[in-house]
């Protein structure tokens, strides 16, 4: 399996589309993405379990009941949550496309990030749909495009592709994210939309989707703040060729992979590009009684807002790893917990058997002063292991989400 260029874009018979249609106020900014298989597709999805939810997911909840989908249309700007006409306005989203360029309603998956509560009119949406749809074109530009159109507080495009070769054929599997604040999933917080032109069931589609949530999406936190639109959808469309995956095999855990190689990089983007973040945190965890022990201590350690603050401050505080592992509520014996601190810059112990050991504080910040900062923990209690996503707290977090609004 390798990395490609292409995002969405990247597999057979997909185009996509971005621009700006008037929602946003930033004229600069696109805000209106479409994503279209040339060929209805198989379709899975996941979605927030927030009891708020945002009417799109409704609607494509609807609209996917039958394991099929051929376009993902998706606005920024304006989440169309807690609104009145929220199913209205997405419902005219899908038949907007199905007006445009003729894949019906139904067979559309729609989205919508931003500002919750906000009035949505449907008028800037059809406003933008011809230079939307005219836009539609299987290129990396394209693909970009798509990618910028569901961006809110973001600050770099989030997008990855993986070429692989599964059932003697090859194949392609490609992703766009939006995702900075309101992250802290109870099934992915974030819009990801994946495209593949690998042949699998929708079952099977399915079945690998809500498996790999479990490490990838659900391992991820900036804020602690389950959002209320959250949804990972993927489209198959099997233009690639190649037998139909149908079952547990081979070529279903080659896809498997495939998938997890994509949502790993995306989760790693998102939690690198937190609201106001500097640095990416990655903590994983080994030793663990059980795989759900170290879930649960790694999704602690990098939910801290303690040791957030003081890997923003690159201070070896490791006493807060242990702090956090310890209500996480994990079946732990802190008396053998091991903590060390990596980074590009080396590699740090700070903790042996549950207490502090001597080590340099100037190496320490050397190691912590990077981007990326690896905290590993060692439970010593059995063979399980797992890795979780966030990063720091910064000033910067607070002076976003003052006037996230205004």
């Amino acid at each position: 399996m390798i990395f490609i260029n292409g995002g969405v874009c990247a597999a057979k018979g997909f185009k996509a589309s971005g621009v700006h249609c008037g929602i946003r106020k930033n004229r600069t900014k696109r805000d209106l993405a479409l994503i279209v298989s040339e060929t209805p597709a198989a379709a899975a999805c996941t979605y927030t379990k927030n009891l708020v939810k945002g009417a799109p997911l409704t609607v494509t909840k609807e609209n996917v009941a039958n394991g099929y989908a051929q376009a993902v249309i998706c606005n920024s700007g304006n989440a169309n949550t807690c609104n009145a006409n929220g199913i209205e306005i997405a419902r005219g989203m899908c038949e907007l496309v199905e007006k445009e360029i003729g894949i019906k309603a139904e067979d559309v998956v729609v989205a919508s990030t931003g500002v919750i509560g906000q009035p949505l009119s449907l008028e800037p949406i059809a406003r933008g749909m011809k230079e939307l749809c005219a836009g539609l074109d299987c290129t990396e530009e394209a693909a970009e495009a798509a990618a910028e159109a569901i961006m809110t507080t973001d600050t770099v495009k989030k997008e990855v592709a993986v070429e692989f070769d599964c059932g003697g054929v090859k194949c392609r599997i490609g992703g766009i994210a939006k995702g900075s604040g309101m992250i802290h999933p109870d099934m992915a917080t974030m819009l990801v939309f994946i495209t593949t032109d690998c042949a699998i069931s929708p079952e099977m589609l399915q079945k690998a989707l809500s498996a790999d949530i479990v490490d990838s999406f659900n391992m991820v936190s900036v804020d602690g703040d389950t959002s209320t639109n959250d949804m990972v959808s993927v489209l198959a469309n099997g233009a690639a060729g190649g037998k139909m995956i149908e079952s547990e095999g081979e070529d279903y855990k080659i896809f498997c992979q495939a998938l997890s190689m994509i949502t790993r990089t995306l989760c790693r983007m998102i939690a690198s590009d937190g609201e106001g973040a500097t640095k990416l945190i990655d903590c994983k965890v080994s030793g663990a009684v059980s795989v759900k022990a170290a879930k649960t201590v790694a999704k602690s350690v990098i939910c801290s807002s303690l040791l957030k603050a003081a890997m923003f401050g690159a201070d070896a505080n490791w006493g807060r790893v242990l702090c956090a592992i310890g209500y996480s509520g994990a079946e732990v014996d802190i008396n053998k917990v091991d903590v060390d601190f990596q980074s590009r810059a080396g590699t740090v112990a700070v903790c042996r058997n549950g207490a502090g050991v001597d080590f340099d504080e100037d190496i320490a910040k050397k190691v912590l002063t990077e981007k990326e900062i690896y905290i590993l923990v060692g439970l010593n209690d059995g063979e399980a292991t797992a890795e979780a996503w966030g990063c720091d707290l910064t000033y910067d977090y607070v002076k976003i989400n003052g006037d996230y609004r205004t």
